[in-house]
């Protein structure tokens, strides 16, 4: 390998990301639950590698993120309001009251919401949409906008993208939200246009600033097993235009990577996405209905960018299974415009012996041992 090729984190995600040539595939992943790093100190990871400092400790590449938000601003103050043993209910900061379990629990249940009418959504929630507020951006802003402009920065930066509709199922509940649809669609297209105002007044200043930013992630979460939890025509006519609106600022200041995280099975939301201008779908969970970034390639060709896909549930089975499913995703890793990992945080029945064996074997087979980041030992054998 030439001196020359040796690329750094962000020239390298660039050139996969444009099926370029590189000197290796981007060794990344999606994270882990807190619970799954809190079992492994049990099985040899140091005591101190918590969910910040993991990619330096694994030896990944990382994504860099702006410090600035499109969320609510200020967030609401996040209050314990009853304590039921081994569970709790508490007011997140979307102002969502939920009952959740203090350790190895999933998705909380909603207990209450601010967010239930028109009064409320003005008097709560619209004056924390305002993306002119100077609290969507970090003290060290400036100092930031100076680091990221000079012309050897090595980070990939990552724009806040925004949510249409999965902060306002988050918000509302699910069953209010698909009320707000048919009963007053009108309120619910204010509502979708005030996160896309913010997002997009957001994006502005931060563009404006001369930097040249790598991608810009968008976050949903509207689907399930079975599909979309609005219907297409509905996403088609009040969600797409929007998008569009985003995108298009985004691809004017020359970010052409716009991915969206989006859990359950969007296949039949991928074209829709894709004609507003989200080339990049991640991390692509696989779930019960089998999605496969092998196949959403060969389906759409090189214009749809892939990240995540494999699957967690094999990480927790066998070396062999692990290995399988590491050499049947290569030839799409080679081809670029994907970069694998695993299609959503590490869950905690995965093994840390699994998850090195892993880690290991991509770092020779998709990075090809080439000009990795250094791993950091473990504390002692997994007694796994």
């Amino acid at each position: 390998m030439k001196d020359a090729f040796v690329m750094n984190q962000r020239q390298r995600f660039q050139a996969t990301m444009h099926y370029q040539p590189r000197d290796r595939a981007p060794i990344y992943d999606f994270n882990f639950w807190e619970e799954t790093l809190v079992i492994w100190h049990d099985q040899g990871l140091p005591d101190d590698v918590n969910c910040d400092n993991s990619d330096d400790f694994f030896g990944m590449d990382s994504f860099h993120h702006t410090g600035a938000t499109v969320d609510l601003a200020p967030a609401f103050e996040t209050l314990v309001i009853e304590d039921r043993g081994d569970h709790e209910i508490i007011q997140q900061p979307d102002g969502v009251r939920v009952l959740r379990k203090k350790f190895m629990g999933s998705i909380p249940q909603h207990v209450g919401h601010l967010l239930v009418d028109r009064d409320s959504w003005r008097k709560h929630y619209v004056p924390r949409l305002d993306p002119d507020n100077p609290a969507r951006y970090p003290a060290n802003w400036e100092e930031r906008v100076k680091a990221w402009k000079k012309p050897d920065r090595d980070n990939v930066l990552v724009l806040p993208g925004g949510s249409l509709y999965g902060r306002l199922r988050d918000w509302m509940g699910l069953e209010n939200l698909s009320l707000v649809l048919y009963d007053d669609p009108a309120w619910f297209e204010e509502m979708v246009e005030t996160l896309a105002n913010c997002t997009i007044g957001t994006l502005t200043r931060i563009l404006e600033t001369g930097v040249q930013f790598d991608a810009c992630g968008m976050w949903e979460d509207m689907a399930y097993n079975a599909g979309p939890l609005m219907s297409v025509r509905h996403f088609k006519q009040y969600l797409v235009p929007h998008y569009r609106r985003i995108t298009d600022l985004l691809y004017r200041y020359g970010v052409d990577v716009i991915w969206l995280d989006c859990d359950g099975n969007i296949e039949k939301l991928v074209p829709h996405w894709l004609e507003a201008g989200v080339n990049c779908m991640f991390p692509l969970e696989v779930g019960t209905w089998g999605a496969d970034p092998v196949a959403y390639r060969k389906q759409y060709g090189k214009d749809l960018l892939l990240m995540g896909g494999f699957d967690k549930h094999i990480l927790a089975r066998t070396k062999e299974d692990i290995a399988r499913e590491i050499d049947r995703l290569t030839p799409l890793v080679e081809e670029g415009g994907y970069i694998g990992f695993c299609d959503h945080r590490v869950p905690p029945d995965v093994p840390l012996d699994n998850y090195m064996f892993y880690l290991e074997t991509v770092r020779e087979v998709w990075g090809k041992g080439i000009n990795l980041k250094p791993m950091h030992p473990l504390e002692k054998e997994s007694t796994h």
